[in-house]
């Protein structure tokens, strides 16, 4: 009787979001209500994780609870600590929830509400999730190894190497990127620099709480963090309002990407219990409060989304950036569905931590599935403000033009009326000057956020929610860049423990300051570089972070097949190929496009001539001549870094096809790295007197 009825459940589940799914893709000419948006990723969330990720982690990982993770064997203190798994999720949650689900489903909207949501949903379920399951469980199984030595120990040296320089050079693109959207969030904010600096010693203090003053107490030392993020978030505001101190926190793009290196710098170096842990797990409060929230709100408000289901830019003649759906669409949108930078957390920090293999299907899949509702939620807040708003503050001055006037007739002109007056009173309302041209993403979900805060608990605040958002956002970015700059830490150390094996050990004092300095200095390169653009350098680097996010995904699914193969699961491979086979259409045709398109708006190499061309025959104006040569650089720049990560992408391949068809003919191949099996003392039946 009890399985009928959990069976009953399980089937009204999935008929509800297939109706759901059914409802928003076949929807047209009509508004249509968010609440099939959250109908539908609950439901498709809650079937795939009961039943696939079940299915994977008994049937094709074969988890074990009995066995040691290396948490536990290789516990320093440092590195390697056995952590309470709701700390664990909470990190590798922050760690992984960058700007990707925030920034990506907004920049995606120009195609339309329909395309990036069936993304969001279908890619994560079949791909993004399994890829951060199966690698933590790799990482898990092989002593925490990173992504790149994984990929040396089962491919050999040819594609191992090549990995290896892959995911530490996509590795450095991916922070400097990060580092770049959280300056520009804060840059003259004293509110969200404020309230995101006091989340340093809140969480340096919240460590020391569970560390040393009262040991396992979680729930006490959590409510502790919270009260103390939620006064800082009302003293940021204090503090904005305070025409004294508000100085102290108002700068500069360059001072704040100065101090952005300095915080990445000690959070590499400082032990993981005392800042990176309990300010991501503490983070990770803010991300999920305000996004329940937002999910409440909505849900009070059952708003309409405006915003067509596709729209006429699906030709590549988008505004907000050129290509078209196919494959633009897959690459601008990477958290929400499936991010390569989830393989380094997973094969990096995550699995130092992990006290128990059960827990790799909550922390991995589950991780996964609530950044994937993220974007979905950042979806919603986009698509539910008017049209002519949206394309008004993401639309590049150049496309729409400089004046208000020009840039509401262009836009008008498209079929999505907007008038000056309209977007002057949001701006009032928003406590801006002016929300045109404020491109980037981020703007535009603060304002789609604030527009449903408002609706919901007062329209009277709406420029305290909008400036929230824009505080909310700073903080769900930095804690990856924290999280990231550790694990480029380890794979450095990984890299160079091949030349010099006393570099390769992740405690040995000297080692973990060289390789964190190398780390920042890498990617600090690229922020400094961003941050005196013009041109604010998320426009040049973002489509670069797409491409390249894309490809570490395809080399982490490389990896896990591979592995899968070798471990005579050949019949399971399918679960990474499938994805993998997709990841890879998409990046090398996006990566072609943007490497040999002779349109100026795809083409990296033709918007760099072109200007270039302009610069030489004197019609630029004076101020963007200046730049000019800086800005032919980056264009150069960017287009040689995806040849070449795209010529490194299909060598691991090969490699990884090579490795798997001998291995199937019966020819000798490098031994499996996963460490012998090794009874767990943590859990209960082992613990002895």
């Amino acid at each position: 009787m009890n399985n009928l009825l959990k069976n009953s459940i399980w089937v009204l589940i999935a008929a509800l979001g297939a109706a759901a799914v059914g409802g928003i893709a076949l929807n047209r000419g009509e508004n249509i209500n968010t609440l099939w948006f959250i109908t539908a990723a609950l439901c498709v969330y809650a079937i795939a994780y009961r039943f696939y990720a079940t299915w994977i982690a008994v049937t094709v990982l074969a988890v074990d609870e009995t066995r040691a993770t290396p948490a536990e064997r290789l516990d320093n203190g440092r590195d390697f600590v056995p952590t309470n798994k709701w700390i664990v999720f909470g990190h590798h949650f922050a760690a992984i929830a960058g700007p990707g689900p925030l920034v990506g489903p907004t920049l995606a909207a120009q195609f339309g509400y329909l395309p990036g949501t069936l993304w969001i949903l279908f890619g994560a379920v079949l791909g993004g999730c399994v890829q951060d399951m199966v690698t933590l469980f790799l990482s898990t199984r092989r002593d925490a190894k990173s992504l790149g030595q994984m990929a040396r120990d089962e491919l050999g040296a040819l594609g191992g190497t090549a990995a290896l320089i892959a995911t530490f050079a996509i590795m450095i693109i991916l922070i400097a990127v990060l580092g770049l959207v959280v300056v520009n969030a804060m840059k003259h904010s004293p509110w969200a620099t404020a309230t995101v600096s006091a989340t340093i010693p809140i969480a340096m203090i919240v460590g020391l709480y569970m560390r040393s003053f009262r040991p396992g107490q979680v729930l006490e030392a959590s409510a502790l963090g919270v009260i103390l993020l939620l006064l800082a978030v009302v003293g940021g505001g204090w503090i904005d309002h305070n025409e004294t101190l508000r100085v102290w926190f108002d700068h500069e793009g360059l001072m704040l990407a100065w101090w952005v290196m300095a915080y990445g710098f000690a959070a590499a170096i400082l032990p993981v219990w005392l800042l990176l842990a309990p300010r991501d797990y503490l983070s990770t409060y803010v991300k999920l409060g305000t996004i329940t929230l937002l999910a409440v709100a909505i849900i009070m408000l059952q708003p309409t989304v405006k915003m067509p289901a596709l729209t006429q830019f699906i030709d590549g003649t988008g505004p907000i950036f050129g290509g078209k759906l196919f494959p633009f669409v897959f690459i601008t949108i990477a958290c929400g569905a499936i991010s390569g930078f989830h393989s380094l957390i997973a094969s990096g920090t995550t699995p130092k931590l992990l006290s128990n293999e059960r827990d790799i299907r909550m922390i991995g899949y589950g991780g996964m599935l609530l950044e994937s509702f993220v974007a979905i939620m950042a979806m919603m807040a986009a698509t539910v403000l008017d049209p002519g708003v949206f394309f008004a503050i993401n639309s590049p001055a150049g496309v729409v033009g400089k004046e208000a006037v020009d840039a509401v007739a262009k836009i008008s002109s498209w079929g999505f009326p907007v008038t000056v007056d309209q977007m002057q009173l949001l701006a009032n309302q928003m406590g801006e000057a002016t929300l045109f041209a404020r491109t980037g993403g981020a703007p535009s979900l603060a304002v789609g956020m604030a527009s449903i805060f408002g609706s919901a608990f007062g329209e009277s605040m709406l420029a305290l929610w909008y400036h929230f958002a824009i505080m909310f956002e700073a903080i769900f970015i930095l804690t990856t860049l924290d999280a990231g700059t550790r694990v480029g830490r380890f794979m450095l150390q990984d890299m160079l423990g091949n030349i010099w094996p006393k570099l390769g050990e992740t405690s040995w004092t000297p080692s973990v300051v060289l390789t964190s300095a190398l780390v920042v200095s890498g990617w600090g390169y690229f922020l400094y570089i961003g941050v005196i653009d013009p041109n604010g350098g998320v426009n040049i680097l973002w489509p670069l972070f797409g491409i390249a996010n894309q490809m570490l995904a395809a080399i982490a699914l490389c990896v896990a097949t591979g592995i899968l193969v070798k471990s005579d699961k050949f019949k399971y491979a399918w679960v990474t190929g499938l994805p993998l086979v997709w990841l890879v259409t998409i990046t090398s045709s996006a990566a072609w496009e943007k490497i040999a398109s002779d349109n100026i708006r795809i083409g990296f190499f033709s918007a760099a001539n072109d200007l270039a061309d302009k610069l030489a025959a004197g019609v630029l104006p004076p101020e963007k001549a200046a730049v000019a040569p800086q800005l032919i650089f980056n264009q150069h720049l960017d287009g040689w870094l995806t040849l070449f990560f795209v010529v490194l992408l299909w060598l691991i391949v090969f490699d990884m096809l090579r490795v798997c068809s001998r291995y199937l003919a019966g020819k000798p191949v490098l031994p499996l790295a996963e460490v012998p099996h090794c009874p767990s003392r943590l859990v209960e039946e082992w613990v002895r007197d």
